[in-house]
C-alpha cells in the first residue's frame, strides 16, 4: 500500500486515464483518502466488501454477488482488496471500453478461471443478480435465470459445446449488445 495517492497514478494513471489531468489526480486522492478513512489498514475484506453491497441492495440478498465481484477485483489473490486494485476495477468497469468491460465480466463469469464460461457459472452469476435485486421468479418463467442463460447461449455458443470462450462471449456481445444489458441487468436479449 502507497502511502500517499502517488503510486496509484504512477501505476495506473488516473481514473479518466487522463495522466496529468489534475482534476483526475485531485478526484483520485480524494477517493484514495476516503478508503483509507473507512479502511485504515488500506486494505477492503470480503465481509466489508459484502456490507457496501447490502448498503446498495437493501431488498435483496447481495452476498453471493458481492463475493464473485470481490473475487475479480482482488487481483493478487490475498483476500483483500487494496486501493490500487479498488480504483483499477472502478475504471475498467465505470469508463473502460468495451473490450476491457468484456474481459472484466468474463472473469467474472468464469468463476472457476478455467478460460470457459460453463452454462452452470452463467446460471449462478444470473441467479446471484436476481437475488442482489430481490427478483422472485419460477424456474418455469420465461424470466428466470436458467430461461435468460438458455437464450444467451443459444445467441453466444457457436460450436455448441456448452461452453463460451472469451472470442465467442466478446463476439456475440459486439453483435448483440442486448447481450451485454442481458449479462449485466437481467435484460432478456
Amino acid at each position: 500500500m502507497c502511502p500517499d495517492h502517488s503510486c496509484a497514478l504512477l501505476i495506473y494513471g488516473s481514473p479518466g486515464r487522463a495522466s496529468g489531468d489534475a482534476t483526475n489526480e485531485s478526484a483520485l486522492f480524494h477517493r484514495h483518502k476516503g478508503f483509507i478513512k473507512d479502511y485504515p489498514n488500506g486494505e477492503l475484506d470480503e465481509q466489508g466488501f459484502i456490507k457496501i453491497y447490502k448498503q446498495f441492495f437493501p431488498h435483496g440478498d447481495p452476498t453471493k454477488f458481492a463475493s464473485l465481484v470481490f473475487r475479480v477485483f482482488d487481483v493478487n489473490k490475498d483476500g483483500s482488496i487494496e486501493f490500487q486494485e479498488f480504483i483499477k476495477a472502478l475504471s475498467v468497469t465505470s469508463r473502460g471500453n468495451m473490450d476491457e468491460k468484456l474481459e472484466w465480466a468474463f472473469k467474472l463469469y468464469d468463476v472457476d478461471n478455467d478460460g470457459y464460461i460453463t452454462r452452470e457459472e452463467m446460471y449462478n452469476i444470473v441467479g446471484a443478480i436476481y437475488e442482489m435485486v430481490g427478483q422472485q421468479v419460477s424456474d418455469d418463467d420465461e424470466n428466470s435465470a436458467k430461461s435468460r442463460v438458455d437464450k444467451i447461449y443459444e445467441l453466444m455458443d457457436q460450436n455448441g459445446d456448452n461452453q463460451l470462450t472469451f472470442e465467442e462471449f466478446k463476439e456475440g456481445s459486439k453483435t448483440d449488445p442486448r447481450i451485454v444489458q442481458a449479462l449485466s441487468f437481467g435484460e432478456t436479449p
